[in-house]
């Protein structure tokens, strides 16, 4: 009897994958070799590793550079200083050779044994995106689950897109989402928004997240406030819509407290007790509700003042392979 040979699946268009670095020394001989032997085993010849270096202080670039030297398939761009995570992505995009990307952090937490089953479900589904949402999300305490619950929920309020809850930068793209995004010209980028905005088909694909595999996270409380409010700001004018809604009624309130201190005043004027506290209170409120007002307009205008000055996204200091 023949023997019946099990069919490997290969395929056809090649793949690039786009891995931002920065400070991960401890981490990216293993996350290197993780990459490369799935690619090798299901995308031989049809693959690229992007590395880009985005300013690290320790010898990311060092070991990258001999991760060069051996391996053709990757490819390294180093930025001059650091510009942050969404830049560094974008480079990856803007440099990338593959008819399909997939994004994802360099400390493994994103498992490169899900990449296969992304490429399969965009030839079955015809998907122009494969977006990975996370089942669970090990060694995370339950502070960051809860904030980041909440901020996609008001994400999806605010915007008139809908980002999945529990979805990050990993993803597959191909070629027609690669193209639109190259095409956007704006600077400060919120990545998961942009895509999911660009439209097209989009699938998500499940997982496990793991803890971190070496090293510390890079992203601090306040990073992570003002990644936020990037993606808060960016997609939405709703914010000052609110503010105005707000101001509105907080106007009304004002009105009523006028009346209600002057009808008692004229009604009961041995019963009316002069006093701090209650206009203290009052200026406080109202001062508050300026404030915040004048902080949500002050984060557009300076939206717009980033976007104005023309300033590259980032500068390229070399380039690799």
């Amino acid at each position: 009897m023949p023997r019946i040979q099990k069919t490997i699946y290969m395929p056809v268009k090649k793949l690039s994958v786009i891995v931002p670095c920065y400070n991960e020394a401890d981490v990216i001989t293993d996350s290197y070799s993780s990459i490369k032997k799935v690619l090798e085993t299901n995308f031989p010849d049809l693959h690229e590793m992007i590395f880009i270096d985005d300013g690290s202080t320790d010898n990311t670039l060092s070991l990258l550079r001999e991760l060069a030297a051996k391996d053709s398939t990757v490819k390294i761009i180093t930025f001059s200083r650091n510009f942050g995570q969404q830049p560094a992505i974008s480079a990856g995009i803007h440099c990338c050779q593959g008819e399909l990307a997939v994004i994802m952090d360099a400390d493994l937490q994103d498992p490169p044994a899900l990449i296969p089953e992304m490429v399969r479900m965009h030839e079955k589904e015809k998907a122009n995106v494969i977006y990975a949402v996370r089942r669970q999300r090990l060694g995370e305490g339950a502070f960051k689950k809860i904030t980041s619950s909440l901020y996609y929920r008001i994400l999806n309020y605010l915007s008139n897109m809908e980002l999945h809850e529990d979805t990050g930068d990993f993803r597959l793209i191909d070629k027609n989402v690669i193209d639109a995004f190259r095409a956007l010209k704006e600077k400060n980028k919120y990545i998961r928004g942009l895509i999911s905005w660009l439209g097209f088909k989009q699938i998500p694909v499940y997982y496990d997240r793991s803890p971190r595999f070496k090293g510390k996270t890079k992203y601090s409380l306040s990073k992570m406030l003002s990644f936020a409010g990037t993606g808060l700001l960016y997609f939405s004018t709703k914010p000052l819509l609110l503010t105005v809604i707000l101001g509105f009624l907080c106007t009304l309130v004002g009105l009523f407290l006028g009346v209600f201190f002057v009808i008692k005043k004229a009604l009961y004027p041995q019963e009316f007790v002069h006093g701090w506290t209650s206009t203290i209170i009052i200026i406080i409120f109202f001062g508050g509700i300026q404030l915040i007002s004048i902080g949500v307009l002050g984060r557009y205008i300076g939206s717009i003042f980033e976007e104005i000055k023309g300033r590259p996204e980032y500068i390229i200091k070399e380039q690799i392979n």
